[in-house]
């Protein structure tokens, strides 16, 4: 067989989405060394300012992101949170008084009309305003009090990668920063990423498991349940399978019917809280015959059908999601590829998403 030669590589399908995920542990690392100060210096002056609770505003990826910072918000300062629904502000013209309440608002591209209209109503409304984006220049930094720039570099590929993961980081920072924290936690995060996407490998040969696969559910608990719902997404934009995720709990409400041995069933198990909180949802899985996909601790991938183990050993279970998303989007990137699909370019799709 003929070596592949520079032109023909150029144009395989995924490239774009093979070199952006590659760079994640390089851009981690840049976050901590670079982003780290300037985000800090961010927080303590919100920190000053004492918000009495915190409004989160995101659509999609970011969405997730936002998501997780629910959880470290909620957590870490006890700081009640709410996901905003914008459509109150553009579509009804409501104005809540949000006078001392921090609003966040993220966003990969900061050009979403709806984000921009939303933030700029906030603001008028007394809010303190923050846009979380990896465009400085954005209409939604311009609108907002504060910004952090996530500083991914450009981003091509239409399903977002590296800006999910310093998203991530990037409010992760914040929020220890909030709280008076040093973010050391952090620091293991560069080395675990580069060990993870070393093994795709491993994941391709997990993906032809799912080559076939009409739909998947996908469950978590905790810090892991924002990556449950990226995972779906991710699988669901590139290789077009109807995924369904859960939180591991609301699972046992109803869903759980639907889960029989045919369709997979992914299950992110935080090494901690979280993943405490899933067992008895694993088991009922396990009883029930589900072909269960495990992303997680050793011994909970060993009581699997298959899964990845998760080097956890050492790394907090508040900065896990952003080691765990990545095997799950190599795993969307395999199945895509194994598919006959290009991952790079999903059908119907475009890179800034303009919603009102």
């Amino acid at each position: 067989m003929s070596a592949t030669s520079p032109a023909e590589e150029s144009e395989q399908p995924g490239r774009i989405m093979a070199g952006e995920m590659a760079e994640q542990p390089a851009m981690l690392r840049r976050i901590l060394d670079e982003g780290a100060p300037r985000i800090r210096e961010t927080a303590a002056g919100i920190a000053a300012r004492k918000p009495r609770f915190v409004l989160l505003t995101a659509r999609g990826t970011s969405d997730n992101a936002a998501l997780y910072a629910k959880y470290l918000l909620e957590i870490r300062l006890g700081l009640p949170c709410g996901l905003a629904s914008m459509s109150t502000t553009t579509a009804y013209g409501a104005r809540p008084d949000l006078r001392n309440v921090l609003v966040i608002t993220v966003s990969q591209s900061g050009g979403s009309p709806d984000l921009v209209a939303s933030t700029r109503a906030a603001r008028e409304a007394g809010a303190i305003t923050l846009a979380v984006t990896n465009n400085r220049d954005s209409p939604l930094a311009a609108v907002s009090e504060h910004h952090i720039d996530i500083l991914a570099g450009p981003e091509k590929a239409l399903p977002a990668t590296k800006t999910y993961t310093a998203s991530l980081l990037s409010l992760y920072l914040f929020v220890e920063g909030l709280a008076g924290g040093d973010g050391a936690a952090a620091e293991v995060l560069p080395q675990r990423a580069g060990e993870i996407l070393a093994r795709r490998a491993e994941v391709k040969a997990l993906a032809s498991r799912y080559r076939f696969a009409e739909r998947m559910v996908i469950t978590s608990r905790g810090y892991g349940y924002p990556t449950a719902k990226e995972a779906a997404l991710k699988l669901m934009e590139t290789s077009y399978i109807p995924a369904l995720s859960y939180s591991g709990a609301d699972l046992l409400h109803g869903p759980l019917a639907m889960v029989d041995n045919i369709s997979p069933v992914i299950a992110v198990v935080t090494d901690g809280r979280g993943g405490e909180a899933l067992q008895p949802v694993l088991d009922r899985l396990r009883g029930r015959g589900a072909d269960l996909f495990v992303v997680g601790p050793k011994a909970q991938v060993e009581a699997a059908s298959a899964g990845f183990v998760l080097p956890t050993a050492g790394v907090a279970e508040e900065v896990q999601p952003v080691l765990e998303i990545l095997p799950l989007q190599m795993l969307a990137y395999e199945v895509t590829i194994a598919r006959g699909q290009d991952p790079d370019a999903p059908r119907a799709l475009a890179k800034v998403t303009e919603t009102r």
